[in-house]
């Protein structure tokens, strides 16, 4: 049976790949999140946009394209998602 990812599980993977698997420190472009996240560019763009706005990433503009990297808020969010993550495993639970 396959397991799908939760809406939560996909911001997850998307925030802890800019904070630990940036290809250069200028961020990371939507092509490198793609392929990390393995999600589709339209599906992308929009949690990457609600990300940015919710000050969640970084967007900066590197040679004409766009890269992301994690914000102080971000790795704030991202450290009480992972914490929560584990809780509700102990509870046999899915978030």
């Amino acid at each position: 049976m396959q397991v799908y990812r939760t809406h939560m599980k996909i911001i997850g993977d998307i925030l802890t790949t800019t904070r630990d698997d940036l290809p250069d420190e200028e961020g990371a472009s939507i092509t490198y999140l793609i392929r990390k996240a393995n999600i589709s560019h339209g599906r992308i763009s929009k949690i990457l946009g609600t990300l940015v706005s919710q000050g969640l990433l970084e967007q900066t503009n590197s040679d004409g394209a766009c890269k992301y990297k994690i914000s102080s808020t971000g790795r704030d969010f991202l450290q009480a998602y992972n914490t929560f993550n584990k809780f509700a495993d102990s509870f046999g639970l899915t978030i």
